[in-house]
């Protein structure tokens, strides 16, 4: 079973201001010279850590992450100003001209692989092809799931303290509840939120319970832009039409991709990616036994690294010899 690449050291970093307010933090690593990739976080609103640039083999790829407007090493941190989906699609294209970037592959992750299908569908002359994970459609029926009426019925212990927070009076639209807590003045009442919402995230996101995954879902600053980002984008839909990004799956129908995705993930259920797959003629569908939803599962990291070693492959024209 593959495991992730030995940590690396970005060769060079950069504070890219892409507009009046926002200024994203972005690194470089691996090869210089190597095919590039760009890593695109969850939430929205996680950011990157130094994992991230691991499912890569450095000598293959030169690899870019970047923490997206609000989280991580990015500012001003939580801020929802300027921030919806194609802002960030925008900082995509600002980040590659940057960078002198032609084309690079695109790789994400739950609320990321719902940016790579937005940008690919916008962009599609500059991706080489996909490498997705516990794909999120961001349809109407994904997010009520998670946060009105669904994964509560397989969790009902932990939904007991998301809900918490929220009088039962208000329990009818939890989106709305939390969002109005979350963007109020009273800074108590939003970090109880925050932590409410996030801890739910991180408790439900692996098949066996994970204290490391909870503990980086409700580190205050973390779980404040998560909280905070999540909701702000999914009380508007993600910016997105209704199966926008299903329906617009012809514009990269020709591009290669990888689709990996947890048998029992309670986050982003699998029909989520098998709608995905069904329109994509051109992907491959993995779907992992005994996996949740996050990339640190062993097979689905094992699959991740693989996808990542077997792209570099084909497009370098690479034998495995060589790779």
């Amino acid at each position: 079973m593959q495991t992730l690449y030995p940590q690396i050291k970005p060769y060079a970093r950069h504070d890219l201001a892409v507009d009046e307010t926002h200024t994203l933090y972005v690194d470089e690593s691996g090869s210089p010279e190597g095919l590039p990739v760009v890593f695109l976080h969850g939430g929205p609103g996680s950011g990157c850590d130094a994992q991230s640039r691991c499912f890569f083999d450095p000598n293959l790829y030169r690899i870019v992450t970047f923490d997206q407007r609000g989280c991580g090493r990015s500012t001003p941190h939580a801020s929802l100003e300027n921030n919806t989906t194609w802002d960030l699609v925008a900082d995509l294209e600002r980040i590659r001209l940057h960078l002198g970037i032609d084309k690079w592959v695109v790789f994400g992750g739950s609320w990321g692989s719902t940016l790579a299908l937005a940008y690919a569908q916008t962009h599609p002359e500059r991706v080489h092809g996909l490498i997705l994970r516990g794909i999120f459609l961001s349809r109407e029926q994904d997010i009520h799931w998670m946060y009105q009426e669904g994964a509560s019925r397989l969790f009902p212990d932990y939904w007991q303290d998301y809900i918490a927070p929220i009088p039962p009076e208000e329990r009818g639209d939890l989106l709305n509840a939390f969002h109005k807590r979350l963007t109020g003045n009273d800074q108590i009442a939003q970090m109880h939120t925050a932590k409410a919402w996030s801890t739910w995230e991180g408790r439900i996101a692996t098949l066996r319970p994970n204290p490391v995954v909870v503990e980086r879902f409700t580190e205050p600053q973390r779980a404040l832009s998560i909280a905070r980002i999540e909701c702000h984008y999914f009380v508007n839909h993600s910016f997105l039409e209704d199966n926008q990004l299903i329906r617009d799956m012809d514009k990269i129908a020709h591009l290669p991709g990888v689709i990996i995705h947890g048998r029992y993930d309670a986050i982003c259920p699998i029909d989520n990616a098998w709608a995905l797959h069904q329109s994509w003629p051109n992907s491959e569908l993995q779907i992992i036994r005994e996996a949740g939803h996050v990339a640190s599962e062993p097979g689905i990291t094992d699959a991740l690294v693989r996808a990542a070693d077997q792209m570099a492959r084909r497009l370098l024209n690479l034998s495995p010899e060589e790779a």
